[in-house]
């Protein structure tokens, strides 16, 4: 869906919903009185008994604290000040990150010309298209996406896992680090620090790589076991795998930041939530709203959109509705306790 069908799904939801919608409305503070939840959003104050957070987790970008060390002479952005290459100096680009933004805007500034040094850190590489048809397609007919939050090993680190290296174009093309190096960008490491000028790389881009590239077959793997059960291995295109990421032996591990070969830094290193305005006692000492499957952890506040909260597709708008019914069953119920509490 293009940017504008999904606004247009918006709108018509809210109609059959009957959905009260402020648009333009700042919510600034929630905090919780006694056993009232208070919302001041713009110059009002709305009470309720329960509340449900649908904020997201990408609120604010994660740029490492060294960023302040970078030399002046160099334009640092984010993802969200960045709108086309344009608006950056001439001269080379250092892209941090190799996720699916940061593949992306690795691609777009090489082709406006820029020389661009990618940095790589822990990724997760899928192919746009396997076997005939999209790769989230088969996470969701696979059920993979289905996975529920109590399924899984290392439920903490599946909600830390980047996004897919992914690009959303009309011939479908895979944008892998691979795609990358055949546009003549450089590969480095994780960007470890910056020490007199100069940006650190760790040495172990090689593995990374290796790791990615092993955990693709691996996905791929279970795609086809999953598709000779179901009996549709002989209706599908043959299995099609793909070369190893060509990372380069010898990397660079430094780079001078003040001879001007690179003249801008973006900081595609993802994002995190922002709770500044949560004033109720749920954040932990890592910035992230306690709770289990969207039942935070103060009676009557839940949430939804978080990564994996339920399932592995919690963050997708097709994700939603399964967690949406449990949560608000679970709310409905702590409501009528309530109810038969109080009479």
């Amino acid at each position: 869906m293009t940017t504008a069908e999904v606004v247009e799904l918006i709108d018509r939801f809210a109609a059959p919903a009957r959905a009260c919608v402020w648009t333009a409305t700042n919510v600034s503070a929630v905090r919780r009185i006694e056993d009232v939840y208070v919302a001041t959003a713009s110059d009002i104050e709305i009470q309720s008994r329960a509340m449900v957070l649908a904020t997201g987790a990408c609120n604010v970008p994660a740029v490492p604290d060294f960023a302040h060390a970078i030399p002046p002479n160099i334009e640092q952005l984010t993802p969200f000040s960045y709108r086309e290459p344009d608006q950056l100096p001439d001269g080379g680009v250092l892209v941090v990150g190799a996720s699916a933004t940061g593949v992306q805007l690795a691609a777009e500034l090489s082709r406006s010309g820029r020389p661009v040094v990618l940095s790589v850190g822990e990724h997760v590489r899928l192919p746009r298209t396997y076997r005939g048809h999209d790769v989230l397609w088969w996470m969701d007919a696979s059920g993979v996406w289905d996975q529920r939050h109590d399924e899984v090993e290392d439920l903490t680190r599946a909600r830390r896992l980047p996004s897919p290296q992914l690009v959303g174009t009309p011939e479908r093309a895979t944008l892998d680090l691979n795609a990358l190096i055949a546009m003549e960008i450089e590969l480095v490491g994780r960007f470890a620090t910056v020490r007199d000028g100069r940006a650190l790389f760790s040495g172990g881009l090689r593995n990374v790589c290796s790791l990615a590239d092993l955990k693709m077959e691996r996905l791929l793997d279970a795609f086809d076991e999953w598709a000779v059960t179901e009996g549709l291995d002989a209706d599908l295109d043959a299995p099609d795998r793909f070369a190893p990421t060509e990372a380069p032996r010898s990397p660079r591990l430094q780079l001078d930041l003040l001879n001007g070969e690179i003249r801008a830094i973006v900081w595609a290193t993802g994002f995190r939530p922002d709770y500044r305005w949560l004033e109720v006692p749920v954040i932990d000492t890592k910035g992230q709203l306690r709770h289990d499957g969207g039942v935070v952890d103060s009676p009557g506040l839940y949430a939804l959109g978080l990564p994996v909260l339920r399932r592995r597709k919690s963050t997708f708008i097709h994700g939603i509705e399964d967690d949406a019914r449990e949560v608000v069953d679970h709310l409905a119920r702590w409501l009528a306790g309530r109810q038969r509490v109080s009479d």
